[in-house]
């Protein structure tokens, strides 16, 4: 993408903030470079105006339509126009020479003094972070500037050794002819690997560059500032190239794995004697000049994680930190090592908007989640400064990324930061925040950068050299302890008989053995002890936890009675309820009761007499018999229908003896 337009570029002065304190004391470097838009945007119409550039320092947000900032102010939550100031500002024509003369050249000076040095880009997704740091052959970014400007600086006193080797975080290493040989020829794999389509400037090496006469001119500044170093000095450049992908470390100058089926080895990150965070297993390449500069990142950017998202055909995925170590040597001793590391951060993005699933969605939850660590850290850096009464926890140890970062934020360093935005309408809301915490940072007070303390040289087994009774030109004594130390009284070298001799030990065995004693005997004190108490805080446990064992036992019990009780009474009242239905169903009044009654009188009359009459006639003609049997059994018929709606029962006829009846139902009888 061309950033190079016909516009007129943006001042390149840098004014600080006054900072109480004094000059050792000034606020972070926070500088703000915006994108221009693409074709693609300005047709979409993500172009309205909601980034204005108002001065060289300061900048104005507004708010576009459909944000949820435009929401919420509709509601009367906040404003539309949000303002930010910045160390400088850097509009979408402003050039990448000039980006780096005006933020990097004060670094370069520190870095080349020999202090430590970070900086990093930040922003949103597509934002034209990488493009920052690293920027294309036709227009090289901070990085190869940089590394130009390392170059240009050490001249022809460039040490061509490589037995001087970084070790741990501030440290240096001495190899022996066996090291040297492996490291030329996992350098010489590496180069072997790239394939030649440099530039043939670049290639070439020497004192020749492919970058702007801006960039070579800035480099013979900050030479011209130290020609004594010329003559007196030699430098060795170290550099590594890593990446924080998924929260693992992984290293970019690795050799090619044997199978892709394998899985690249993640590093691990350790802390030194003195507590500084460094990443263990770590490949640092000695590089000469440019033309190996240029085949060592891009055999680093082949191994990058990026992959191509909604926002962005070609997103990194993770965080890349490129570190270069400047050694300075004088004969065989490095007197001076300092550091400048450049982090090209992923960018922050929402899900939603960028449509990231499965892998895609976990790397974006691991790049949030380390971009929100750094602003927690950030944001307490500035909340101790501001109120000295208080010390709020740092929470450096929480991600790789702030533990690493961790010396450059507690006076061991010089940080600095370049905040990546574009103009998009689609992601203000996303820029906003980006800005937002671009403001906090702005408040971060750094103190000036010491200049490096000459690094402890260390053998080829990690251990601290001793030449001639000397540990890096000091005397031995100085890195005992004082109870290591004999006094002059004590340093008695006179010799003793041999019986003293023999006294003197005995003497002494007999003190050792008699502490050795009381040591035993303490020891088994302070065990019986522990183990008492350890005995009693179990005791105390459990009858702790038996008590709420009979506490819960009790409480159910009491909690299965209630139940219980419930439930009778629930019978109870339906057991009620059902006699009451009953009860209603067969319920006859007294009067029809009554009624009946005496309509059985008068049918057990009939009854009577018609036996009688039976009893007196002897013979009767079988017809009349039998129209009498069947009339007698219409009416019986008759009266057994209407006592059976009534809940009432008359006597049966019995089977055998049509004339006899058997008891009735309800205390009724009528004679046989």
């Amino acid at each position: 993408m061309d950033l190079t337009i016909s516009l007129p570029p943006v001042g390149t002065s840098v004014q600080q903030p006054d900072v109480p304190g004094g000059a050792d004391q000034q606020a972070m470097g926070v500088y703000l470079r915006v994108r221009p838009f693409s074709r693609q945007e300005l047709c979409d119409d993500q172009d309205q105006d909601c980034v204005v550039i108002e001065s060289s320092q300061t900048v104005t947000l507004n708010a576009p339509r459909g944000s949820a900032t435009m929401k919420s102010s509709e509601k009367g939550v906040g404003t539309t126009a949000h303002r930010f100031s910045f160390s400088q500002i850097f509009g979408p024509e402003t050039t990448q020479a000039e980006l780096y003369e005006n933020t990097v050249q004060s670094q370069m000076s520190d870095f080349l003094d020999g202090k430590n040095v970070l900086m990093f880009s930040y922003g949103v997704t597509n934002a034209g972070k990488t493009f920052t740091i690293q920027g294309t052959p036709e227009e090289p970014g901070i990085l190869p500037r940089v590394l130009d400007a390392t170059f240009h600086h050490i001249g022809g006193d460039q040490y061509e050794g490589m037995d001087l080797k970084p070790y741990l975080r501030n440290d240096a290493q001495c190899l022996n002819p066996e090291q040297v040989k492996q490291e030329r020829s996992a350098k010489a794999a590496i180069f072997a690997s790239v394939k030649e389509h440099c530039d043939p400037v670049q290639a070439s090496g020497g004192s020749e560059s492919s970058l702007s006469q801006p960039s070579v001119s800035c480099s013979h500044t900050v030479l011209g500032s130290h020609p004594a170093e010329a003559g007196s000095s030699q430098f060795a450049l170290w550099v590594a190239f890593f990446e924080i992908y998924n929260e693992c470390v992984y290293d970019l100058l690795q050799p090619a794995l044997c199978s892709k089926f394998m899985r690249r080895p993640a590093l691990r990150v350790r802390e030194d004697s003195t507590g500084n965070a460094y990443v263990k297993g770590l490949r640092w390449v000695n590089i000469q000049n440019m033309g190996e500069a240029c085949k060592l990142l891009q055999f680093g950017n082949k191994k990058r994680s990026a992959a191509a998202t909604k926002m962005n055909q070609s997103s990194s995925r993770s965080h890349s930190i490129f570190t270069m170590k400047l050694l300075k040597i004088e004969g065989s001793a490095v007197r001076r090592m300092s550091e400048f590391s450049l982090c090209d951060l992923a960018g922050s993005e929402r899900c939603n908007k960028t449509n990231t699933i499965g892998e895609r969605l976990k790397e974006a939850g691991n790049i949030n989640n380390s971009l929100l660590i750094l602003g927690k850290c950030i944001t307490a850096l500035r909340n101790n400064q501001t109120d000295g009464t208080k010390s709020s926890y740092i929470p450096f140890r929480e991600s790789k990324l702030t533990k690493l970062f961790q010396a450059f934020f507690c006076d061991s360093g010089r940080a600095s930061m370049i905040v990546n935005i574009n103009q998009c309408a689609s992601t203000y809301d996303e820029t906003l925040h980006v800005m937002k915490f671009s403001a906090v940072a702005r408040q971060v007070i750094t103190h000036k950068p010491l200049e490096s303390l000459a690094p402890c040289l260390v053998g080829c087994d990690g251990k601290t050299l001793v030449r001639n009774g000397m540990i890096d030109n000091q005397p031995l004594d100085t890195y005992l302890l004082e109870e290591e130390l004999l006094d002059e009284d004590e340093a008695d070298f006179s010799l003793l008989p041999q019986n003293e001799l023999v006294n003197m030990l005995e003497s002494l065995r007999t003190k050792l053995l008699a502490e050795r004693r009381r040591n035993l005997e303490q020891e088994i004190e302070i065990r019986k002890e522990m183990g008492d108490a350890m005995l009693q805080q179990l005791m105390e446990s459990e009858e702790l936890r038996r008590r709420e064992v009979e506490e819960l036992k009790e409480g159910y019990q009491e909690k299965l009675e209630n139940t219980f009780e419930m439930y009778k009474e629930a019978i109870k009242a339906h057991a009620y309820q059902s006699a009451m239905n009953s009860l209603e169903d067969n319920y006859v009044h007294v009067d029809e009761f009554i009624a009946e009654q005496e309509k059985v009188e008068v049918l057990r009359h009939k009854v009577s007499e018609l036996e009688t009459s039976t009893r007196g006639v002897s013979a009767v003609p079988t017809v009349d018999r039998l129209c009498q049997t069947e009339a007698s059994q219409t009416g019986w018929n008759s009266l057994r229908g209407n006592t059976h709606r009534k809940g009432l029962s008359l006597p049966r006829r019995h089977p055998s003896h049509p004339h006899k009846f058997s008891a009735c139902r309800g205390g009724l009888s009528l004679p046989t």
